[in-house]
């Protein structure tokens, strides 16, 4: 298994690249199974969230309207202590633009959110989502790892950039043709990287299971 860092410019990874989030409505093509918006985080932010302790990143599992995602992560922040100023500020707006852009791309009027403190090997294996698509962002760390599989693992994974988000489609709404994409986290334990992860789902139903 060979492991890259680079987003391919094509779709023989089953993943298109894009430069504006507009084009996340592209996730409907037929042949896609996912999408990354290429972005670079600001220098500073970068540096901020990478040496927040830990204790401090916030940590959230809800199942609310993407109206109230600002308010929801604010609460979370508070929560874990995450220190007030323009880099918690940019990163509550941040997610909170990520859940209005995926809400309106998919017709979602409840999302399913979670922010997640991670430190092992959280869902090391390769998997299709039960779900009809995901978004995931990670802030920090190492990000979502990526690849083409017919069983087994990929032959060459891909790993998304830090900050960069990817939104792909689940066994719900398969691709047609199917690219046959399958994701994992990195297995980061015992490396002593810490990851923070935003993951978004649609939700049709806001009294099913979170």
């Amino acid at each position: 298994m060979t492991v890259q860092c680079t987003i391919p410019a094509d779709l023989t990874s089953g993943v298109l690249s894009i430069r504006d989030p507009l084009e996340f409505g592209q996730i409907a093509d037929p042949g896609i199974g996912g999408l990354i918006w290429q972005r670079n985080p600001l220098a500073s932010f970068q540096d901020w969230i990478d040496t927040l302790d830990p204790s401090k990143l916030p940590r959230a599992r809800l199942i609310l309207r993407p109206d109230v995602v600002r308010r929801a992560v604010n609460e979370a922040c508070t929560s874990a202590g995450t220190p007030h100023g323009p880099d918690r500020d940019r990163l509550i707006d941040d997610i909170a633009a990520l859940a209005d852009i995926f809400a309106g791309t998919l017709g979602a009027r409840w999302l399913r959110l979670r922010l997640d403190v991670v430190t092992t090997n959280a869902c090391r294996r390769f998997h299709i989502d039960q779900v009809t698509a995901r978004l995931v962002c990670t802030y920090r760390g190492m990000g979502t790892q990526y690849g083409i599989s017919a069983g087994g693992d990929p032959d060459v994974v891909h790993t998304v950039p830090t900050g960069s988000p990817i939104v792909m489609r689940g066994a719900l709404w398969p691709a047609q043709p199917d690219p046959g994409l399958v994701h994992r986290s990195p297995p980061i334990e015992g490396t002593g990287q810490t990851r923070l992860m935003l993951v978004l789902d649609p939700v049709d139903d806001p009294k099913g299971k979170a």
